[in-house]
Order: C-alpha cells, then structure tokens, then sequence
C-alpha cells in the first residue's frame, strides 16, 4: 500500500510539474515583425495588437522582434529565441531545413513577384551581362540572392562572376546610391526610392524566380503550441480579410510605417500579391526552389518540401 501511495504521489508531482513546464512554455510568443518589403498583414496585425488582444484573456505576452533577414530569422528559431515568422521566404525557409533547422509553413502571405529586383547603379541602364567582375551588394541566403543567382545562370554565369558583398538591405541601397558598389539587391520601398535617385533596376523576380513568403514557426512551437499557432493563424487570415474590406486604410498605415507616399504604397501593394491558403502550385514552386538552391550549393541537403507545409496552411 505505501508502495502504491508513493507512485500515485509521483504522479502527481510528474504532472504538476509538466503542468508547470507546459504553462512556462505559453507564456510568452516570440515572433518576429517583418514589415519589408511591404507586408500588409503584419503592419495591420502589429499596430491593430491584434494578436495582443487575441491571446489577452490567457495571459499570454506577445513579444515582436524586428528581423528582416530570413536567415537571421532561421537562426533565432534554432536558438530558441523566435517562436514564429510572421514572414519569412521559403528560400531562407528550405536552406535552414537543408542544414537541420527544422522550420515549418503554418500559412501563406504572398507571392511578390515585382517586389524584389536587382538595381544598377546611376548612369546608363545595365544589363545583368554587365556585372561579370562588378561588385554587387545584398543579403545572403535571400530570395533576392536567389533572383540574383538565377539570372547571372540565364546568361552563363554564376555567383563567382561577381564580387557578391554580404549587406542588409538599407545599407546595401546606400553603398548602390554611395557609388561603392555597382548594383544592389533591393525590395519594395528601397527599390522605388533608388529608382527615384536615379539607380536602375536591371531584373526583377519575373521569370527568374517565383517568390513566397509565408508564416513560418519553429518545430519546437508546433510540438509544444499547436493551438495557440492555429490562433496565430486564424488572426493573421482575418487580417488579410480585413485589408481587402478597409483596403484604404490598410495602404495608408503601410504608407506610413514603410514611409512610402499612398501612391508608392498602392503600387507595392499590388505587386505583392496578398493571399493565405498555400495551393498545390505553391507546392511545386517548393520543389523548384529546393532544386535551384540544392544545384546551386546554397543549400547542404535536401528534405520532403512536402513535409514542411503543415495541414493547417492548406485549409
């Protein structure tokens, strides 16, 4: 009987203390805020707290962490201080599940075909031939690095042609508009102003690359926080229902936080593409993607692109 008793006792402290552990892991939600190149859901969801005011009631803090750089992101998630992307590229997305870092779709935010370009420096207009030797400045590991790579290849060259300097973006548009670099790898708002400055742009995603961002989360807050990440989800998608019923006023604090002009903010967000629900076409951009990385040695292995797209992101 006492034999019995302590077990029941262990017990009972087993799960309390799990309890405990569970209840630690919920009381917070990293994640990161991501408002390049002009990410409509996660300006309108960060200033609105919509987030805040969903997970208010179980006491839950939401904290946002500025991380544009998608690599940067993947990093964070493996060191345990990011729990969720509200945007990340899939192309950072698959690098990092190519070298273990398992990290997870939990829904789409869009397809920016127009929004990330390769501009040239002011002067006379470059063609992407013109970069052999040059140096060309930008964010590793990118779907801009991607772009990049994918159109020196459709001329016969690679990455190695050119002298690529690893930068974020704003200091690589200023080394472009500087004249220390020859050409610079841009996105949204900083791609409209070098154009303003006179910098050309020289290709875009189109028919190079089909960009995707999406929500991504760690394997770590799936296992654990499965219910609080549908919710995360569930508001992100009524964000996006949101923008499309107050579609003006959406564009004018997208105007303001990326400090754009309205004009500038509806161009870019028509070039963004806004959706939610990833589709089987999204799927086989997956694939594509995994092959041109993995080809190109931007990625060590490859993984089931499958596997990464949770059920919840295609419902």
């Amino acid at each position: 009987m006492k034999l019995k008793k302590l077990l029941v006792v262990s017990a009972m402290v087993l799960a309390g203390s799990l309890s405990s552990l569970a209840q630690a892991a919920t009381d917070q939600i990293n994640i990161a805020y991501v408002k390049s190149p002009f990410n409509l859901q996660n300006i309108v969801m960060k200033q609105n707290q919509l987030l805040e005011k969903e997970f208010q009631k179980d006491g839950i803090k939401i904290n946002w962490v500025s991380i544009n750089s998608g690599a940067q992101q993947a990093q964070a998630m493996a060191a345990g201080s990011l729990d969720v992307s509200a945007v990340m590229n899939t192309a950072s997305l698959l690098m990092a599940n190519g070298a273990g870092n398992k990290i997870f779709v939990a829904t789409g935010v869009a397809r920016p075909t127009q929004v990330f370009a390769v501009v040239g420096k002011p002067g006379n207009q470059m063609k992407i031939e013109d970069l052999k030797g040059k140096k060309v400045a930008g964010p590793k590991g990118t779907a801009l690095h991607q772009i990049l790579v994918a159109a020196l290849n459709s001329k016969g060259m690679n990455i190695n042609d050119v002298e690529f300097l690893q930068m974020d973006l704003p200091k690589a548009q200023a080394a472009l508009l500087g004249g220390h670099v020859d050409a610079a790898l841009l996105a949204a708002g900083l791609v409209i102003k070098a154009n303003a400055a006179g910098a050309k742009t020289i290709v875009t995603a189109d028919g190079y690359v089909n960009p995707l961002l999406v929500m991504a989360v760690s394997e770590k807050f799936v296992k654990e926080n499965k219910p609080l990440l549908e919710r995360i989800v569930k508001v992100h998608r009524q964000t996006t229902q949101w923008i499309a019923d107050n579609y003006d006023k959406a564009i004018e604090m997208g105007a303001k936080e990326e400090g754009v002009s309205l004009s500038d903010a509806q161009k870019l967000a028509q070039w963004s593409h806004y959706f939610d629900v990833i589709t089987d076409n999204d799927l086989k951009s997956l694939k594509l993607d995994q092959d041109f990385l993995y080809e190109n040695g931007m990625m060590k292995n490859k993984v089931n692109t499958d596997d990464l797209v949770l059920p919840m992101a295609r419902q």
